[in-house]
């Protein structure tokens, strides 16, 4: 039989391919979602054998049940999404809080609608139906969510037992929200009027938050075994994460290492605070190496909690000028300070990048290990941009006609009035 006649014969319309060999047998062959050619295990004595092997193929390339020849075989190809996503969470290696979160968001966004489908059959459409319902006033949580089931899917891609062969989380920009706050970092007045108003015992957390970049739980398990004043140095080793989980109705607190290694570092402290820093060792922090430099104000083996300091810090910014009143364009309709003790770490940022800091020096002092999150810590200092406008007019100016005091604030000279034409004497030509 000349070779290629029985792909001649195809029909048109018809599934893969069925040739005749010479042994009289029959050969099927078709080409597989992955794109790459695949024959049938084994020849058949008729064509309509040949054909029936072909339609099963074809039934399972359509139900996505399709695997690849040589690949093993899905254990559940009724795998709902739910059984999945549990497996997934459970063999996940997540810290405590993240862990609650996926659960929470897994058992209130995901679930109840993608839950009972097979994991394998959940195309594009039945995600951007889901996608569709989520609260898009709270863009920040409707993204996480999405990321979070693509990460799903990602992995089951990735896992040879389930039937998943094309992630269906494909909505461009879902799984990123805008910043829902435009962070104003507080200025060095500010910052002066907030420590001024806070009590004693508070004054230096919002301190060591803005020059030293502290995060609040840092700050509220630094212990003074973490000083070295002779050396100026902090050492941040630990920090406290409040999870949702509560015992005898009080919020669980774990002790923990930071989430990277950029976290574990050695903060210098600006010689300034030492006074302050000594002063606080003194008269608000135990003897023992152990004690806690910020702890509860009932018992000063327990960590401070969160809404006790919030209670001084609202006053605090309220005296400063950084609240703002609830009105009817406010989406909570509440009072609320617009600067959280967290956004001191911002106004660090700027003082450390205006002294000339470089970029992989900033994360090392705000213990970030990718630039991407350092950058979101940078600003412009209120003068900053007027002063490069003055400094960019000396590339074209010889006699910069602007002067600048030093204080950010330009101001033009004078300008020069131009000299009439045929004004003026004009020297004789040289003979």
């Amino acid at each position: 039989m000349v070779r290629g006649k029985g792909r001649q014969d195809r029909k048109s319309g018809t599934f893969g391919s069925v040739d005749r060999l010479p042994s009289g047998r029959y050969r099927a062959q078709y080409f597989g979602p992955d794109g790459r050619r695949y024959k049938a295990p084994t020849n058949f004595l008729t064509q309509q054998d040949a054909r029936a092997f072909l339609s099963v193929v074809q039934a399972d390339i359509i139900k996505k049940a399709w695997q690849p020849p040589g690949v093993e075989v899905a254990e559940e190809v009724k795998l709902t999404f739910e059984e999945y996503a549990e497996r997934w969470i459970k063999e996940r290696d997540l810290g405590d809080r993240t862990r609650e979160d996926y659960r929470d968001w897994l058992d209130s966004h995901i679930l109840p609608v993608l839950g009972r489908y097979p994991i394998g059959s959940i195309e594009e459409s039945d995600i951007r139906l889901w996608y569709g319902k989520l609260n898009p006033d709270t863009p920040t949580l409707r993204a996480r969510v999405y990321g979070l089931c693509t990460t799903i899917f990602n992995t089951a891609l990735t896992d040879k037992k389930v039937p998943v062969h094309r992630n269906p989380c494909c909505i461009k920009g879902a799984g990123s929200a805008p910043r829902a706050k435009v962070i104003r970092p507080a200025t060095l007045g500010e910052l002066e009027t907030i420590v001024m108003t806070l009590p004693p015992r508070f004054k230096l957390m919002a301190l060591l938050a803005t020059w030293c970049a502290l995060r609040f739980g840092e700050l509220t398990e630094l212990r003074r075994s973490d000083i070295d004043l002779p050396r100026r140095r902090i050492y941040v080793r630990r920090g406290v994460v409040r999870l949702k989980s509560k015992t005898r109705g009080i919020p669980v607190r774990k002790v923990k290492s930071p989430k990277s290694d950029a976290g574990i570092r050695d903060v210098s402290i600006p010689p300034h605070l030492i006074p302050v820093i000594e002063d606080h060792l003194r008269d608000h922090v135990g003897a023992g190496l152990a004690a806690l430099l910020f702890p509860s104000v009932t018992d000063d083996t327990e960590h401070l909690a969160p809404s006790t300091f919030s209670r001084h810090w609202y006053r605090a910014c309220r005296v400063a000028g950084r609240w703002v009143e609830g009105d009817s364009d406010d989406p909570d309709g509440k009072d609320h300070a617009d600067l959280t003790l967290h956004d001191l770490r911002h106004t660090g940022a700027v003082l450390a990048a205006l002294t000339g800091a470089t970029l992989k020096e900033l994360m090392d002092r705000l213990g970030h290990s990718t630039p991407g999150a350092a950058m979101r810590y940078q600003h412009t200092a209120n003068d900053r941009d007027t002063a490069i406008a003055v400094a960019l007019s000396k590339f074209v100016e010889p006699e910069s006609d602007i002067d600048d005091p030093g204080n950010g604030r330009a101001t033009l000279r004078p300008a020069r009035r131009p000299r009439p034409s045929g004004s003026g004497s004009r020297r004789r030509p040289r003979s």
